[in-house]
């Protein structure tokens, strides 16, 4: 039995303050009336030269998918000359979620959870990463082509106890373990 954290959701979209209808509707649109099994939700600023722009991410795990909404506000440009907000979301089925990757950061002396990165994988997105390969030979000035790697690199969201507070890296944390539980076929 999925335990509903629909209205416990939409609650702190709207607590959030930050664009609650405009967030709420992507949201809705991308669950598609399904229930919500788990979520996390960060709401971050950013510095933008003299002004301070916000963004909204939202994970949201139903018992089929994982759903991701981003929601950016812009200031006006060529093509919108007042400021906008963009939302983008997505639905993954759970079946095609390859990796959860979780990162702690907890300092040495306290023990204490510092930070937290959770890293989702589907294929979607791959970063490459190249450098001039080399030889043993310290004198070589050959040229030796490039080596690298291939990551997958869907999507990351790091939480820090200073900057989001320790409930909020706790709750990303409780997050990974209900997606790793469902991703594996049993219910957390």
């Amino acid at each position: 039995m999925t335990t509903d954290h629909t209205t416990a959701l939409f609650d702190e979209v709207s607590r959030s303050g930050y664009y609650p209808e405009i967030v709420a509707e992507g949201l809705r649109d991308a669950l598609a009336g399904e229930v919500v099994a788990g979520y996390v939700l960060h709401h971050e600023p950013t510095f933008d030269r003299d002004e301070i722009r916000r963004h909204m991410t939202v994970l949201a795990l139903t018992p089929s998918r994982l759903i991701l909404v981003h929601t950016d506000e812009h200031p006006g440009d060529d093509l919108l000359p007042q400021a906008y907000t963009s939302t983008t979301s997505e639905a993954v089925a759970l079946s095609q979620v390859r990796s959860v990757v979780v990162t702690r950061m907890v300092t040495s002396n306290s023990k204490q959870l510092e930070e937290a990165l959770l890293t989702i994988g589907w294929g979607s997105v791959s970063r490459v990463e190249l450098e001039p390969a080399r030889c043993s030979d310290p004198e070589c000035e050959a040229d030796h082509g490039y080596s690298g790697s291939v990551a997958g690199d869907d999507f990351s969201l790091r939480l820090a106890a200073a900057g989001d507070g320790g409930a909020a890296v706790e709750r990303l944390l409780a997050f990974a373990r209900t997606l790793s539980a469902a991703t594996s076929g049993r219910v957390a």
